[in-house]
């Protein structure tokens, strides 16, 4: 079994991509989360470009790395001038010096058009420019991993010389040349072609080659699988995909291929159970959200919806999944809408054991394509599909009844709106009438109602609101369109998604957040 080396460059090249920003304690508590996995290489950052990345790489060496080696990002020395005087340079080896293994990446230019038309010099200039930043480094003692750039676009309008590149850096000792798909334009025929060629070109050196994609084609996965399967040794990438442009390829779904549909060996043999967290975790981290449909990980990834899959996938997984979610950590999910049959209603509702009770199944998917109708989606919002099934079936407790509720907003001169509820409700046959003041509607009259459940019902204590999400049904209507409010909730143990739809935005509101409250209770068996 062949091993891949994983070279992870979320750090650096992922934050590129636009929406991300990673604080300087963020990019230490994901270098902490790689290692644990078993990535072999980690891009801290580029120490000469800011204060950010020089502070990194001084704070790294606090983390007691097990696996993973940090490497530092840099370009070739400058034009005219010796590698020793060069800040980058110099910025390179203090980033590194004294670690476990002293590791840097240097980028250099394959495209002789870049050569002449960005960098300004001589073609023999450029491969000087290589063999010195890497020989001074080398002399230093460190390993220097060659990133070259445009390796493809140079390739395919001078392979002579993109050839007299890759020799350069090779023959000044770097431990691994790296071909770059910079533009994120090439195929995968030619990716494979092109590392077949530099393999056979850096063999009498001993040099492996690695690969590094940009997904402008939607082909950063599928190219770096390409370069594997020609014979890469290291595949370079970003957790998620993030990016410049278009974003890397994806060591998400770079990672599962090679191990479960490949049979190389990643993260040296680790297994890749906590893809799933890792993946999720990150976004959380740069403050993106997740990609729902994301391959291996994504929430949809093992999601069924259509009534038949379901009905196939209760008398075998494999019939509509390619894989045991379990596998990368993520887990198989049971939708209902419109769309679905009795399979659907009986997965989801197995834990009420109505299965054998078909008119009963009947009733709640009826009832559900009713609701559908009308704007509810019940996907995300499993805990009013939970508390829909009790209604149908006779076995749900109310804990409280809605009376009234009020909502007034008030703002004097250029202070901050103060937003007002006053709700009424029916609690153990009294009558409760609070207020509660918040920041919005929702906040308000959460805050109302707390003070007249909570006395009651004091685990309400341990619930909070993360998430609200509103939603036009249908926009044609204008302002009278009816709109859709999902609540996301949690307490302790979990998380659950209520809904409510109504032409009136509060209203919607208020029926998503009975609904969080009386799923709080019933799960809580009160």
């Amino acid at each position: 079994m062949r091993s891949i080396e994983i070279y992870d460059t979320t750090l650096r090249d992922g934050t590129q991509g636009e929406g991300v920003s990673l604080s300087l304690q963020d990019k230490l508590q994901i270098t902490a989360r790689l290692d644990e996995l078993g990535v072999d290489f980690v891009e801290g950052g580029y120490p000469l470009s800011n204060p950010k990345d020089a502070e990194y790489f001084r704070r790294v060496r606090e983390l007691n790395l097990k696996h993973t080696t940090v490497c530092a990002f840099g370009m070739t020395r400058r034009k005219g001038m010796a590698a020793q005087d060069d800040p980058g340079m110099r910025a390179l080896l203090e980033a590194v010096q004294g670690t476990k293994r002293p590791t840097c990446t240097v980028v250099g230019k394959t495209w002789d058009f870049h050569v002449t038309e960005v960098l300004r010099v001589t073609l023999e200039e450029n491969l000087e420019m290589i063999r010195d930043s890497i020989s001074y480094l080398r002399s230093q003692g460190c390993d220097v991993i060659y990133d070259a750039e445009h390796c493809f676009d140079g390739a395919a309008a001078n392979p002579a010389y993109a050839a007299q590149t890759l020799l350069a850096a090779a023959q000044a000792g770097a431990k691994m040349v790296v071909l770059c798909d910079t533009n994120g334009g090439a195929m995968p025929e030619v990716v494979a072609e092109r590392t077949r060629w530099a393999i056979d070109l850096l063999k009498p050196l001993g040099t492996p080659v690695g690969i590094h994609c940009h997904n402008d084609c939607e082909l950063a996965v599928a190219n770096s699988l390409a370069a594997v399967d020609a014979g890469a040794a290291q595949v370079q990438g970003t957790i998620n995909g993030f990016g410049e442009r278009c974003g890397n390829a994806d060591l998400i779904s770079v990672m599962a291929n090679l191990a479960l549909k490949k049979g190389f060996q990643v993260l040296s043999g680790r297994g890749l159970k906590h893809l799933t967290e890792l993946s999720r975790f990150v976004y959380e981290t740069a403050n993106v959200n997740l990609r729902f449909n994301q391959p291996f990980v994504g929430q949809s990834a093992f999601a069924h919806k259509g009534g038949m899959h379901v009905h196939a996938i209760a008398r075998a997984t494999s019939s509509y999944e390619h894989l045991d979610p379990q596998l990368v950590g993520n887990e198989r999910r049971i939708l209902v809408s419109e769309l679905s049959g009795r399979s659907n209603i009986a997965a989801l509702t197995a834990k009420h054991k109505l299965s054998d009770d078909r008119a009963l199944l009947d009733a709640i998917l009826g009832r559900v394509v009713n609701l559908e109708a009308q704007g509810y989606q019940f996907e995300a919002a499993e805990a009013s599909f939970d508390l829909l099934v009790r209604k149908v079936a006779g076995t749900f407790k109310t804990h409280f009844e809605r009376l009234k509720y009020h909502i007034g907003v008030s703002a004097q001169g250029n202070d901050a709106p103060v937003t007002e509820a006053t709700v009424k409700l029916r609690v153990q046959g009294d009558e409760r009438h609070e207020v509660g003041e918040g920041d919005g509607p929702v906040n308000a009259l959460d805050a109302a109602m707390r003070k007249a459940l909570t006395g009651n019902f004091p685990s309400l204590r341990d619930m909070r609101l993360i998430d609200y999400k509103v939603r036009v049904v249908n926009s044609e209507a204008g302002t009278a369109a009816r709109i859709r409010v999902i609540i996301e909730s949690t307490d302790h143990t979990d998380i659950w998604g209520t809904i409510g739809v109504s032409e009136n935005i509060i209203e919607a509101s208020w029926l998503a957040l009975v609904d969080a409250i009386e799923y709080k209770l019933a799960k809580d068996g009160v």
